[in-house]
């Protein structure tokens, strides 16, 4: 947090690529700013087989499991509130609307992101896979006291990911 000085300019890279995305230091603890738009994340795994054919899973929700383990929890933890939706802010900051990693940070956002999905499905019993696909999408947040009646939100956006390779989940 000190001003940039010779020898933070010269560390700054080594410093980061330990310190990011674990140990980010904001002001958002003090002033808060509250999301504008709900996000679901869902995930799906390929597998491939020995004769070659592509296994896919059908899409499982990332965002409705933290939201379970926030909701069930009187005193729910700073990551499982925050780690899958800080990952995608950071994801989509590091590589814009495009999805091409240009720079080692946007590369190790989207390896982050692709390994807190990965664990996820594992943890939740997604079988042996080699691949892992991300769609984000993103719905309106209704103003305090509007009506809609019982429709779903139309969503604003709804983003598919390119499959990333993981290993470690059975492959």
């Amino acid at each position: 947090m000190a001003p940039a000085n010779p020898v933070s300019k010269r560390y700054s890279p080594m410093i980061n690529s330990w310190v990011y995305p674990y140990f980010e230091q904001n002001w958002r603890l003090f002033a808060p700013d509250p999301e504008s738009v709900n996000r679901q994340i869902l995930a799906r795994t390929a597998h491939t087989g020995r004769d070659g054919s592509m296994r896919v899973s059908s899409w499982f929700d990332l965002t409705a499991v933290d939201a379970s383990a926030v909701a069930h929890q009187p005193f729910p933890s700073h990551t499982a509130q925050n780690m899958l939706r800080r990952a995608w802010a950071a994801y989509v900051d590091s590589h814009g609307g495009d999805d091409k990693a240009r720079t080692e940070r946007a590369l190790m956002m989207q390896r982050y992101l692709g390994n807190i999905a990965a664990d996820r499905v594992a943890a939740h019993g997604g079988g042996a896979f080699g691949f892992v696909q991300l769609r984000v999408v993103t719905l309106p947040v209704a103003a305090p006291g509007a009506a809609d009646g019982d429709r779903p939100p139309t969503p604003v956006e709804n983003r598919l990911l390119p499959w990333w390779k993981v290993s470690g989940h059975g492959e």
